[in-house]
Formats: C-alpha cells, sequence, structure tokens
C-alpha cells in the first residue's frame, strides 16, 4: 500500500505541473495574438527578423505573466487556502463539549496514524457528508455536517474520519487546494473578461481586434476553467479516494465502519446545500453525483459508492485488489 502512495504522490504532482504548463502555454498562446493581432505586426511584418522577435517579445511576456499568475495562486493555496476552503463551505469550529465524540475519534485515530490533531470544524447542513483540507498534516482541518454526526453511529464515524485523516496523511489535501484554487483563478478570469466583453465597446481603427482579443481570451480561460481544469481534478480524485478507503483499513483495522458509512451515503437522498465545485471533489461523497443531468456526471470526481463498497468487502474477505 505504501508503494500504492508514492504512486499516487507521484502522480498527482504530474497534474499539478501539466496544470501549470496548460496556464504557461495559454500565456503564450495570449501573447501570440496580441503580437499578430497587433497593428504592430504589419508594421513590421515587411522585416522578417524585426517582426519575429516582435512575437517573441509578446510571447514570453505572456507566459511570464501567465506563470506569474499561477504561482501566485499555488502561494496564496499554501497561506490563506485552508481558511478560504472553510470560509466558503460555511464552517464553525467544533465545540470540544458538545462535538466530544467527533473530538475523541479525531484525537484517536490521529494518535493512532502518528499525526498531530487536525482542527476539527462542523457544518450545519442536514446532508451527510465530511471532508479534510490543509497543506499538511501539521496544518489539516477535518469537517463534518451535522446531517452526518446525526446519521452515523460511532463505528460509522470512525470510519468516515479515518477515511479523511488518511487523505491528509496521503498529502492529497494540498494537491487538490492547489488545483482547486487554479481552477477557481481560471474561472473568476474568465468572468470579468467575460463581463468586460458586454460592456466594453471599444472605438477607433483598432476596436475589432480587442473585441476579438478579448473574446479569444475569455474563451481560452472558460476551456481552462471548466474542461481541463475540471477533468484533471477529476483524474486526481478518483485515485485518491480509492486510495484513502483502503488506507483508512489500515489505520482502523475495521472495514465494517466505513463500509456500513459508504451504505448510507449511497441512499443518502440530501443534497448539500453548503457545497461548491471547488470543495465537491474534498468530499467524502460527491455532491455532484446526487444530482441527475448527465452533464455533471461527466465530472464526477469519485468512483461510484458502490465500487467503493465491493473494493472494502473484498479487503473484509482477505482478497486482493
Amino acid at each position: 500500500m505504501y508503494e500504492q502512495i508514492a504512486a499516487n504522490k507521484r502522480r498527482a504532482v504530474l497534474y499539478v505541473a501539466l496544470f501549470f504548463v496548460i496556464w504557461v502555454g495559454l500565456g503564450v498562446l495570449l501573447g501570440w495574438v496580441v503580437a499578430v493581432w497587433s497593428p504592430r505586426y504589419a508594421t513590421y511584418a515587411t522585416g522578417g527578423a524585426v517582426a519575429s522577435r516582435a512575437v517573441a517579445g509578446d510571447v514570453v511576456t505572456g507566459a511570464l505573466i501567465a506563470a506569474l499568475l499561477a504561482l501566485v495562486g499555488i502561494a496564496y493555496t499554501l497561506t490563506a487556502g485552508t481558511r478560504l476552503v472553510l470560509r466558503v463551505s460555511g464552517a464553525r469550529e467544533a465545540d470540544p463539549v458538545q462535538y466530544r465524540q467527533l473530538h475523541n475519534i479525531v484525537e484517536a485515530l490521529a494518535i493512532g496514524d502518528g499525526l498531530p490533531k487536525p482542527q476539527v470544524y462542523v457544518i450545519d447542513d442536514a446532508s451527510p457528508n465530511a471532508f479534510a483540507t490543509g497543506i499538511s498534516p501539521d496544518k489539516a482541518a477535518i469537517t463534518a455536517t451535522t446531517g452526518l454526526l446525526a446519521m452515523m453511529n460511532r463505528e460509522e464515524l470512525e470510519g468516515v474520519i479515518g477515511h479523511e485523516m488518511s487523505h491528509i496523511k496521503n498529502y492529497d489535501v494540498r494537491l487538490i487546494l492547489i488545483v482547486s484554487t487554479l481552477i477557481g483563478m481560471a474561472g473568476l478570469l474568465a468572468s470579468i473578461i467575460w463581463r468586460s466583453a458586454f460592456y466594453t465597446r471599444p472605438r477607433g481603427k483598432d476596436s475589432e481586434q480587442i473585441v476579438a482579443l478579448i473574446f479569444v481570451t475569455g474563451l481560452l480561460l472558460s476551456v481552462v476553467a471548466f474542461v481541463v481544469g475540471p477533468l484533471i481534478r477529476l483524474a486526481l480524485s478518483r485515485g485518491r479516494e480509492s486510495l484513502a478507503d483502503v488506507s483508512c483499513v489500515d489505520l482502523t483495522r475495521n472495514p465494517a465502519g466505513l463500509i456500513s458509512a459508504l451504505k448510507k451515503l449511497e441512499s443518502n437522498d440530501k443534497p448539500f446545500a453548503k457545497f461548491n465545485h471547488a470543495t465537491a471533489a474534498m468530499c467524502i461523497d460527491d455532491p455532484l453525483q446526487h444530482h441527475e443531468s448527465w452533464f455533471h456526471h461527466l465530472f464526477d470526481t469519485h468512483p461510484p459508492i458502490a465500487e467503493r463498497i465491493a473494493n472494502l468487502e473484498r479487503i473484509a474477505q482477505g482478497q486482493s485488489l
């Protein structure tokens, strides 16, 4: 299993590197578009070497700006990403007295895994769910909904928390944070650019080029935010969820708890009101899988719960996956 964890980490890092390359490639493409559509290009076109240098300068500038934005996104994630996720999810610190059982389970599993105890949060939501976030085991948090706490018995809750502790131990929460931030940044920039396209009315002889550039930029950012980014997050998430299930069994020595918890989650029909697309990939039960839209299912970030249960039942019977 430790070999699987190491391989999962390597693949996850490759996905983040790929996303960074996509951002830089986007900057290169936009730099080229700016150069070719600029009136300067027409002026330099008769001089091949001069034109080539002008285009190369804009391309390099575009790549550097895109790389800087990606690095800023990663830096922001590492310094404030955890607080942002908890804030947008409506999470609050779990009172140690009111949620004593939850704190006890988190502390016991942290000791068993040799990790610092994560911060414990709850979300007032009737839908049963939980997620872990953080940049490292030293700066991690586990969050559970009140619906989950009401539905699960102690054994099942231990299975759910063991699953989330495994995400922290495997360091994949950091990678999901980084990828989600870069996707969110692309979506935010795309939204700003599309708004400017509808409200900006450029004038002058270069107005058509400016409008075309705005639309191309918005289109490329939209593709990154709503197609390429979610597909990368999907590939990253599916592997980490299966691995966290297996790691949970290794930690708790009790597959029955997580199996029973997943069966209850599978039958859940309450939508997660506080979820958003950035945090959906972090949840033990993907909220989007409870939507009927075929479009949502294209971006499911988790394997089907029935498949996860079948894998855990094979482990409980002593079979290998």
